[in-house]
């Protein structure tokens, strides 16, 4: 029941903060410092979340096969393979890492 009631929390909560900007703003413009930072949001919250679900154990760092397959998916992304390209090489060395390991 505890997690459903943090869930409810967490999305009013949301809910709330995504309706502020125009409350408070209105029709203004940010100012550009502001602007820039909140371009920036998304991209460092996903890689965020990338690294967390990658290298997070039980209570330690955990370096496994997953590594392995975020590895090679940046580099496939650096050489601008495409989109399912990218996601079958980073599958296909994360499951021989998890083979040989």
């Amino acid at each position: 029941m505890t997690v459903w009631v943090v869930v409810g929390v967490v999305g009013a909560a949301t809910i709330v903060f995504k309706a502020a900007g125009p409350l408070v703003l209105g029709q203004r413009r940010l100012p550009v410092q502001v602007a820039g930072v909140v371009a920036l949001l998304a991209p460092v919250l996903l890689a965020a979340l990338v690294v967390t679900q990658t290298v997070a154990g039980n209570s330690r760092l955990a370096f496994d096969a997953r590594l392995a397959g975020v590895g090679v998916g940046a580099a496939a992304i650096a050489v601008r393979a495409p989109l399912p390209a990218v996601v079958v090489a980073a599958a296909a060395a994360t499951a021989v890492v998890r083979l040989v390991t």
